[in-house]
């Protein structure tokens, strides 16, 4: 862990104020220390949407429920209906897609 133990101020008008709030707002920071910190020494914070990956985590979760229910099916009748492999086709086609489209945005990030 960093001892942090050099003290800087600075000072700033209201409206510098108003501004720095809403920068801090819009990378979703709230430790106005750490912000001002990394736009020091870094001069810049990403702040990545991360809405398409906790939609495919979600529909990961779906696909593994729907696969556990598939093999319970099997062990227990040694059989497994044609739609239920073609439901869980269609719902690994919807989560390679978002894959892709998630990596072809990563790609484009500089």
């Amino acid at each position: 862990m960093k001892v942090r133990n050099q003290e800087l101020r600075a000072l700033f008008t209201p409206e510098e104020t108003e501004r720095l709030k809403q920068r801090m707002a819009e990378a979703g920071v709230r430790n106005r220390s750490a912000f001002i910190r990394k736009m020091v020494l870094d001069g810049y914070i990403i702040k990545l949407d991360t809405s398409d990956i906790r939609e495919m985590i979600t529909l990961l979760r779906h696909s593994s429920n729907n696969l556990n229910q598939i093999a319970k099916r099997l062990n227990a009748t040694n059989s497994v209906y044609g739609a239920d492999i073609a439901e869980m086709q269609v719902k690994q086609d919807e989560i390679w897609e978002l894959v892709r489209e998630i990596a072809a945005r990563l790609s484009t990030i500089q």
